[in-house]
């Protein structure tokens, strides 16, 4: 009886939505025009980038209450937020690391909105709280983005995210007494904290102008070393460059404290690297090459060399050995050679080379000499994905993370004395995991490149081209999809959805070279490789484009507006979240400028320009067409993808797609940004609002 009240009341909901197009807020146009190589180009809501003016919160308010009306009102939300609150309840441990005798680890008991800091010198022993972020706000907003602990154990240099934005703040805490020390460093952006005798390295911006801090582009990053006890003020530059403001550093050191790394680069992809020995009084910076190009990871040092991943010459990555007395390229020397598979990680343990492979996007891991002897395969629990391999050169024991599609995060020892690997956490989820199935398939692109897909479902689907579908991509970036376990997917794929992720070119699956496929001019290869994924489900009889919700964030976010506004037949729901929209402007705000290694820019050449032009959603949209229903996601305080670029995109959306019969709306989220940290409620709290939407336009049911 339950069952059949509740879908009377979706169908009295769908009688009444169908009845007009929803009415959406006026948005006044400007005349702004600008002019690319003697083409004009209008940008009617430049307006909506000024996040601070009292007219584009008007407009964030009217556009949130007429979306939150309407999802307030679609069938299941109760359900739909009751069952996502049951799958997140779980304990979830992160993969213990040691330092300074002692183990460190996180731990979130089930619900909390950030996970908690625990140390312990013994993990049989019960562990006490070094860092609780719950306590840091009062509504969870507060996240650690970074930790370092001194070499003797005294000091946690912990960093802090407020409220979603890329901006860090770092505070240093007496371990033994839990104090609070009077450092705190402010404008501290793409960071981490490397300890050394007697403070830290770190990178930071100069201070920006009021008002500006989330949208103005990042430049001049330097790195400096602050002593413990001082002021900000008086903190030592390390590395800087005046003639240079969109070079970016990163400082590192190596596990003995003996060289300094500093990794510089000007994009997303690829940098040169410095190093500096500190055992050597007044020692200079060492330049290994002056290219941006490919990726150089150092590994750590045995002596005087230093073990360095790259795929310099090694599309794929191979590890390399530096003579630090002899650096010239001419005396490197390779470790483990490129191979078919592509090297994503190399960790120095137990006398070891602890080196993580993908293959087809999944994990791989073996165990090699320091001179590159292969010793064995260890053996992973299934097709997943592996990660965190802690321990330290002179450990006998790692711990490593394990997860796939319906495996949640597990936690593994690994005894390198006895070769043999243990399971240390597994958690317990309310769900079954034996009731569904992960299967990888292989379909054509339109060139006829082969494209791995993972396709997760319940047993026993029944391919009749009714099933509600979820596409799932990225395409970009050298960042590869790999299986990962997800509470809020088990909640789509127990009503009896298909979830399928796509390993488009531009990601990192296939190494460099697949990257460089999906880039700049190539660009399209990535929309190609989207919409064959969308066809194999269609024409395998998985789903049809009347059941087909797709879904990708940031990078992913383009491809959605992109795919949408070319193929906007072949989909149901769009779910674009925080999306580079604008490609014309993306190079404007904040980091933008650094994508130009992906995207291009509109400045670079009137072919780029016109190639971005083609296909940038905000520039794409056209009248008179039956868009998809679009449920677009953004943040006010992300400053990773400026918010305006969702924006302008949904405001020109609903213009042209007035009378659409579809929704096209825009959730704006409040105190977060694009995506790291967020806490647990206002995740749940998102994705009740997205299933809701998709559950309804779908014409999906609650399965008991």
């Amino acid at each position: 009886m339950k069952r059949i009240i509740i879908s009377f009341l979706a169908l009295s909901f769908m009688m009444s939505c169908s009845e007009k197009p929803l009415q959406y807020p006026p948005t006044k146009k400007g005349d702004v025009k600008d002019t690319y190589f003697g083409t004009e180009v209008e940008d009617p809501y430049r307006w909506l980038e000024d996040d601070n003016s009292a007219e584009t919160a008007e407009w964030v308010k009217s556009e949130n209450k007429l979306t939150f009306d309407y999802l307030n009102k679609l069938p299941y939300r109760d359900q739909i937020k009751t069952r996502l609150t049951e799958l997140w309840d779980y304990p979830k441990y992160g993969t213990p690391f040691k330092e300074a005798g002692k183990y460190f680890f996180y731990k979130n008991n089930g619900l909390q909105n950030q996970s908690v800091l625990y140390m312990t010198p013994d993990l049989a022993a019960e562990p006490t709280v070094l860092l609780d972020p719950n306590t840091l706000s009062n509504d969870g907003t507060a996240a650690l983005s970074g930790i370092e602990i001194s070499n003797d154990g005294k000091y946690l240099i912990y960093l802090v995210a407020k409220s979603g934005s890329d901006w860090n703040e770092i505070f240093v805490k007496n371990i033994e007494t839990g104090e609070l020390l009077s450092d705190h460093l402010q404008w501290v952006k793409f960071s981490g904290a490397s300890w050394c005798n007697d403070g830290f390295y770190y990178s930071a911006y100069d201070k920006p102008e009021a008002g500006s801090e989330l949208s103005k582009a990042n430049e001049f990053q330097k790195v400096y070393f602050h002593k413990l006890g001082t002021d900000q003020s008086a903190d030592e530059l390390i590395v800087s460059d005046p003639k240079n403001p969109k070079l970016m550093f990163g400082a590192g050191l190596t596990e003995d404290k003996r060289f300094l790394l500093v990794s510089k680069s000007i994009g997303t992809n690829g940098n040169a690297l410095d190093f500096k020995d500190l055992s050597k009084k007044n020692s200079k910076f060492i330049n290994l090459l002056d290219s941006y190009e490919s990726e150089f990871n150092p590994v750590d040092n045995i002596g005087d060399n230093l073990y360095v991943r790259t795929n310099y010459k090694a599309p794929k990555y191979r590890l390399i050995k530096i003579d630090t007395n002899k650096p010239e390229e001419a005396n490197w020397a390779d470790v483990i050679p490129e191979k078919k598979d592509v090297m994503e990680s190399v960790s120095m343990i137990a006398g070891k080379l602890v080196v993580n492979y993908m293959t087809d996007a999944h994990s791989k891991t073996e165990l090699y000499s320091y001179d590159g002897a292969l010793d064995q395969e260890i053996k992973l629990p299934g097709i997943g994905t592996v990660g965190g391999f802690s321990g330290k050169k002179n450990d006998t024991m790692a711990f490593y993370s394990y997860t796939s599609f319906n495996t949640p995060g597990e936690v593994y020892k690994y005894d390198f004395t006895t070769n043999q690997s243990s399971l240390h956490f597994r958690p317990e989820v309310k769900f079954n995991p034996d009731d569904f199935e992960v299967n990888q398939v292989f379909y054509a692109s339109k060139d006829g490149t082969k494209i791995p897909m993972f396709i997760v479902n319940k047993k026993g689907l029944e391919l009749n081209g009714k099933n509600p579908t979820l596409l799932y991509a990225y395409g970009g970036f050298n960042i590869s999809l790999t299986p990962s376990f997800s509470s809020a997917r088990i909640a789509f794929i127990e009503n009896g959805g298909v979830f399928a992720m796509a390993n488009l070119r531009g990601g990192g699956e296939y190494g460099e070279e697949w990257h460089l496929a999906g880039t700049k001019l190539q660009k399209q290869n990535v929309f190609d490789d989207f919409i064959g994924a969308a066809e194999y489900l269609i024409n395998q009889k998985y789903t049809s484009s009347q059941k087909l919700a797709i879904q990708g964030g940031s990078n992913g976010g383009l491809l959605i507006g992109a795919v949408t506004n070319q193929r906007p037949e072949l989909f149901k729901v769009a779910l674009p979240q925080v999306g580079v929209m604008d490609m014309l402007r993306f190079n404007k705000f904040t980091i933008g400028w650094a994508w130009a290694g992906d995207y291009g820019t509109s400045e670079d050449s009137e072919e780029m320009f016109k190639y971005l032009y083609g296909y940038s959603p905000y520039h794409t949209i056209k009248k008179g067409t039956a868009y998809p229903a679009v449920l677009a996601t953004t943040a006010d305080h992300d400053d990773r993808v400026v918010p305006a670029h969702t924006f302008k995109y949904m405001a020109r959306l609903q213009e042209y797609g007035a009378g659409n019969k579809l929704p096209l709306l825009v959730r704006i989220d409040s105190k977060a940004g694009h995506g790291a940290g967020k806490p647990t409620a206002k995740v749940i709290e998102e994705y009740t609002d997205v299933w809701s939407f998709v559950f309804y336009h779908l014409g999906m049911e609650i399965r008991k």
